[in-house]
């Protein structure tokens, strides 16, 4: 159900109703009683629907198995640090 912004021709006061498609718009502002007329919104949230948009961000099967398939690029080797070994040994 849509949320519908109305404005009062008569106090000027705004506000929004929710309610469905199929009602009758208001008539009567809440506050003063005044006539009230319904604005033009800004519509509903984004919604993407159809081949393209998921393409890009959902790979497909055979996609995600050539990638599987190809050699590893190569990566340097991280240096190797020796272990300390125990500490030697005194005399005293």
């Amino acid at each position: 159900m849509p949320t519908y912004d109305y404005e009062c021709q008569k106090c000027g006061h705004t506000f929004e109703q929710f309610q469905r498609i199929t009602e009758d718009p208001l008539k009567r502002c809440p506050k003063c009683k005044g006539k009230i007329r319904r604005l033009v919104g800004t519509g509903a949230g984004i919604i993407f629907k159809g081949s393209g948009f998921y393409q890009t961000d959902y790979r497909s099967d055979s996609y995600k198995q050539g990638k599987k398939s190809e050699p590893a690029a190569s990566t340097p080797a991280a240096p190797t640090t020796s272990s300390p070994s125990a500490p030697a040994k005194t005399k005293d």
